[in-house]
């Protein structure tokens, strides 16, 4: 391949596909993804569910700015709804009531969350050990997030205005030349005005391909299992459990229990596998809230979430590499937050303001807020001429 564009995206997740999709309709774009199929990594791996109320301010309000697109999709973008009641009941032990306290506090008046005592908890998920949970937070708004549907949604999106993806193409120089960037792929090479790096786990080393400084992205692994409900027990309408402290969570799946011990282990960026430590950990943690014997694991699987310290994500254009967009950093919430970080990258990328109904602080995503050398943060940010 060999080619010219306006702008150049390097991966095709969730966050890459977004972004290309808002911008598709204005400019010429080309998604470039290394694995043969888009969303194989963390887009593919997804716990797929959206809260209003999950991760720190930034991320609530990434999400609130989401939810009508999730809730009302553009006619034509998805063929079922991108959204299905769930429920979340974030539970606590007598030893958690503090922090359970402290969420709640903290998540305000107008979070719509409800306080229930232990009976209600095993009300709503008969499974719970009697003995375990001391109280809950239930969140009736939470939803079953369709991640296939919204991934697929927006390459088509993005397909539909002329947009190009081209797989199995790993990113392995970046350049910097009068007239844009020259980016060398395994097969070809590409030229582009601008380049935006959403390339996950791999952000950090595009960005020193690139010639940026890295943000000190951290990738986590994370475990999920599946294993079959309980005899007698039917779990289609319980709500996701979650620890408060987030050490497990629980989730009917397709007439299964999706479960996790909610690790968080540092890990190079790859190909993610469980580990039987941490699948021992699940089974452990599960057992020990649930009245529940893990007999055996039907499926299993790991998937990468890349945080970056303060746990929000980076969206901006490099203050030292000229018209280098940083879309990285979403961690856990990546899937629940694409429609309102999509149109607030591509607002950015075309030197737009950012959207209104996104009230977000900029500095709050400004990727120099990382920058290792506070001196060369004083150019002018880069952006498309």
């Amino acid at each position: 391949m060999a080619g010219t564009c306006d702008i150049a995206i390097i991966g095709a997740g969730i966050a890459g596909a977004s972004v290309a999709a808002e911008l598709a309709a204005s400019a010429h774009v080309v998604l470039i993804e290394r694995e043969p199929q888009p969303g194989y990594h963390s887009t593919g791996r997804s716990a797929a569910v959206f809260s209003r109320n999950y991760g720190p301010p930034t991320i609530r309000c990434l999400s609130r700015a989401a939810a009508a697109f999730l809730d009302d999709p553009p006619s034509g973008f998805a063929r079922e709804p991108l959204l299905a009641a769930r429920g979340v009941m974030m539970v606590a032990r007598t030893d958690q009531l503090d922090a359970l306290e402290t969420f709640f506090d903290e998540a305000g008046s107008g979070s719509g969350l409800q306080r229930i005592g232990a009976a209600d908890v095993r009300e709503r998920v008969p499974l719970i050990r009697g003995d375990y949970a001391a109280g809950a937070i239930v969140d009736e708004r939470a939803c079953d997030i369709d991640v296939h549907g919204l991934h697929q949604g927006y390459l088509k999106t993005f397909k539909a205005h002329g947009g190009e993806i081209v797989t199995g193409r790993e990113v392995v120089g970046l350049s910097h030349q009068t007239g844009g960037w020259h980016i060398a792929m395994t097969g070809g090479e590409l030229q582009a005005a601008i380049v935006i790096n959403a390339a996950g786990a791999w952000a950090d080393t595009i960005a020193t391909l690139a010639g940026a400084l890295p943000l000190g992205l951290e990738p986590r692994r994370r475990t999920v299992l599946t294993v079959a409900a309980p005899a007698g027990y039917a779990p289609a309408g319980w709500p996701m459990t979650v620890d408060i402290d987030e050490c497990f969570y629980l989730k009917p799946e397709s007439g299964r229990l999706l479960i996790s011990p909610a690790d968080e282990t540092p890990s190079p960026p790859c190909d993610a596998q469980p580990e039987e430590i941490d699948i021992a950990v699940c089974i452990d943690r599960i057992e020990a809230a649930f009245d529940i014997n893990v007999e055996r694991v039907e499926t299993k699987w790991a998937g990468l979430r890349t945080f970056l310290p303060d746990r929000s994500p980076a969206v901006g254009f490099d203050r030292t590499v000229a018209n280098f967009f940083w879309l990285a950093g979403q961690g856990g919430y990546g899937i629940q937050t694409a429609p309102a970080l999509a149109r607030y990258a591509a607002a950015l990328v075309r030197g737009d303001a950012p959207p209104a109904d996104i009230d977000v602080d900029p500095a709050a995503l400004d990727p120099a807020r990382f920058a290792h050398d506070s001196s060369q943060c004083s150019g002018k940010q880069g952006r498309r001429q």
